[in-house]
């Protein structure tokens, strides 16, 4: 079968090798999308940034698929043949506190394994995958949603669960890429209003705005708390959230947040320095380091989904085959685009 595979310094080799076989409680997946997420970006196309158990192994890249389920291993009785599914993009040990919770992206055990990062991916027409990763896709959401949900949206979902998002606050997104535009769209779906995004691309602002996932559409530059702060009536945002990974994005979720409001990071990389009496302290702010999902979460996304009639697969704007995963990832890694998907057909 045809697969991809990520050697760094921003280049994408596609490789031939064998269909694998499914072993105990593990299905083979015909992967019908597979979905290009920031931190592929960040820390494997772009230089492979990992270190130890977390880094990445060489394996067929993409943490985001979905598929249908074309053959079972041993011991599998929840699937069948045909099945749809979602994946939940990371294998935990099963046994520490984390992976019983759920929270398998938390686990710690050197056994734990990525898709895309330290097993193979979804980028590639076949996918083997643990039945135990594997979520029933409902039928009003197509392959293309179930591989945005298995991190991006699951990312934004949690993050917004943390923050208790309601129909009570004024929600700001720091950062409209993929992750971005998914947080202001179920935002919206929670009751939120109004929604608030700021980027420093033109392009996505444009998109957030076309989509209708967002009020307004800010500039990221040093006028953008004042202008919070005119459209909050000078309270600024209860609740704030953080997708741009970037410290003036955070500097700016931060102080748009209202006094006693909540605020999430979810954007990867780099550093912040604040001083904390008047950001923190003072305005008796929560915030949130907020990672992934949880499987159960995850479960109770896709159900939300339906129930809020929404379709993730709004916010792709391109889509390749997987023999020109090379346009796909440079257009994905120029940072102006929504969310890019890889259809291996």
């Amino acid at each position: 079968m045809d697969a991809v595979r990520l050697p760094g310094a921003s280049t994408v080799s596609h490789v031939r090798v064998p269909v694998p076989v499914p072993g105990q409680g593990q299905v083979l997946l015909r992967v019908g999308a597979s979905s290009i997420c920031g931190s592929d970006i960040r820390s494997i196309y772009r230089e492979h940034l990992g270190r130890g158990p977390e880094a990445y192994q060489g394996v067929i890249a993409g943490h985001e698929p979905a598929g249908e389920v074309a053959a079972l291993g041993p011991g599998v009785r929840r699937l069948a043949v045909g099945d749809r599914v979602a994946v939940y993009h990371i294998v935990g040990c099963g046994r520490c506190d984390e992976c019983r919770h759920g929270y398998e992206i938390g686990c710690t055990d050197p056994s734990r394994a990525a898709y895309g990062w330290q097993r193979d991916g979804g980028h590639a027409q076949f996918l083997l995958a643990e039945e135990r990763s594997c979520l029933p896709l409902p039928d009003a959401l197509s392959l293309v949603d179930g591989a945005l949900v298995s991190c991006g949206f699951g990312t934004a979902y949690e993050a917004l669960l943390r923050l208790d998002v309601s129909g009570r606050d004024q929600l700001l997104v720091t950062g409209l890429g993929p992750v971005g535009l998914a947080a202001a769209m179920m935002g919206r779906a929670m009751g939120a209003s109004p929604v608030i995004g700021t980027d420093p691309s033109a392009e996505r602002r444009r998109l957030a705005l076309d989509l209708g996932l967002v009020d307004r559409a800010l500039p990221a530059d040093e006028g953008t708390v004042d202008a919070v702060l005119d459209l909050t009536g000078g309270r600024g945002c209860s609740a704030t959230l953080d997708a741009s990974g970037s410290a003036a994005g955070r500097a700016t979720a931060l102080a748009a947040t209202r006094t006693w409001g909540r605020c999430a990071f979810v954007g990867e990389g780099g550093r912040l320095e604040i001083d904390v009496s008047p950001v923190l302290i003072h305005p008796q702010l929560a915030v949130h380091g907020s990672w992934v999902t949880s499987l159960g979460h995850m479960a109770q996304l896709l159900e939300d989904l339906v129930r809020w009639r929404l379709r993730p697969e709004r916010i792709v704007t391109h889509r390749f085959p997987l023999e020109r995963a090379d346009e796909a990832y440079a257009v994905a890694a120029a940072g102006a685009a929504g969310k890019v998907c890889l259809i291996p057909a």
